[in-house]
């Protein structure tokens, strides 16, 4: 068992003890992943920048939006019966082949224009 399913676990223990399994659909968890990136996105919506020194203040901040994410990734996928570390290394393979290093190399080109 990897990391991120170890993680899921842990998440799925800690929802179903408080029966909150009934509240966790699809739909409302993509909503909520949602308004959690927007959370993380609002840390960084009036910093000119966002300097290092901006980011080490926000840090905390930064991290709990960033677990809070992850915490609905992780139940979503759950929810939807897909192994996550699975379709991320899945993704990679098809990103690389549509990102060859060669053509891709240090530029921000979407790969239909590369």
């Amino acid at each position: 068992m990897d990391e991120l399913q170890q993680l899921q676990e842990k998440i799925i223990t800690f929802r179903d003890e408080r029966d909150w399994a009934q509240f966790h659909t699809p739909k409302e968890l993509a909503i909520s992943l949602a308004i959690e990136t927007a959370e993380l996105m609002e840390n960084f919506q009036w910093a000119k920048g966002a300097t290092k020194e901006y980011q080490d203040a926000k840090r905390q901040d930064i991290a709990d939006e960033l677990a809070d994410c992850m915490i609905y990734l992780l139940t979503f996928s759950h929810a939807l019966d897909i192994n996550l570390s699975d379709a991320i290394i899945r993704k990679i393979e098809r990103s690389a082949a549509k990102y060859p290093v060669e053509k891709s190399f240090g530029r921000d080109t979407k790969h239909t224009d590369l």
